[in-house]
């Protein structure tokens, strides 16, 4: 069985977060799928398979199944271009239809995929409480021009809006603690935001859930943020930049296109690069 190992939101040849790709005649058992995710050891991994015109996809993290992906999505779409062409391709998820594309560009393969529906709202005062506790900051800590709030794009997110880059870069958390409350509310991610302007921010999200500390680029929590900006009348002016990854050391770019419907879906892109397997 092979599995690729595709980093997506790269930036250009470097950076990106890794994530496994299967492309088989049929899916896997959930169990036999969530064994490669483990042995794969990445964030998550991609499992595709025909479904009629589309694709059938299911996600695993190492720890468990997740509803949707963004980076393994993109992920998907390279691999997905560079077997069958430059086009677009349709996806049916768990609870959700969605679409990605792949076009070559250079060494990489630029990719983009529709979010599912996105919403939000604002975060409850005890849940931000014990969320500040567990990331050791103060309220002071927050940034009042983006309050904490609940976002989901195709999957639950919190966010936490920092004052500043270096409140960001101090991150650090219990992970069996930031684990299990993160499975008690049904979060996939916590994001963690600065502001440089406001089309520019700097971005880590926490992925104790999935069994992983933190994530270099999420695109499904990018989906989301960008939702909530919507919703709250942010002056986005049609598109955000994500720069995440960077206290990781591996720098990752994520573009999103926001438009004007509340609740719609959100355009997600970045670049792909293979890995050596």
């Amino acid at each position: 069985m092979t599995v690729l190992r595709i980093s997506a939101f790269s930036d250009g040849n470097i950076g990106g977060n890794p994530a496994g790709v299967f492309i088989g005649e049929v899916l896997p058992e959930a169990a036999r799928m969530q064994a490669i995710a483990a042995d794969v050891g990445f964030s998550e991994t991609a499992f595709a398979a025909p479904e009629g015109e589309a694709w059938r996809v299911r996600y695993f993290s190492p720890a468990m199944e997740v509803p949707f992906c963004g980076h393994a999505t993109i992920a998907l779409g390279a691999a997905l271009a560079h077997r069958f062409g430059e086009r677009s391709f349709e996806l049916h998820l768990n609870d959700a239809v969605i679409s990605v594309s792949g076009k070559r560009d250079g060494s990489t393969i630029a990719a983009a995929l529709q979010s599912p529906p996105t919403r939000s709202a604002p975060l409850d005062a005890s849940l931000r409480g014990e969320l500040l506790e567990l990331f050791g900051y103060a309220a002071g800590d927050l940034d009042p021009q983006l309050p904490p709030a609940k976002i989901h794009g195709g999957a639950d997110h919190v966010l936490l809006a920092l004052r500043s880059r270096a409140a960001l870069s101090r991150m650090a958390y219990h992970f069996e603690r930031g684990r299990a409350l993160m499975a008690r509310e049904g979060l996939i991610t916590i994001a963690l935001v600065n502001v440089e302007t406001p089309r520019l921010f700097h971005v880590r999200n926490a992925f104790a859930a999935g069994g992983v500390v933190e994530d270099p680029a999420t695109g499904a929590a990018a989906a989301a943020f960008a939702g909530c900006l919507r919703d709250i009348g942010w002056p986005h002016g049609g598109a955000i930049d994500i720069v995440q990854g960077e206290d990781m050391g591996a720098r990752s770019l994520i573009h999103a296109e926001i438009g004007a419907a509340k609740g719609g879906s959100i355009k997600v892109s970045g670049t792909a690069r293979f890995m050596e397997s």
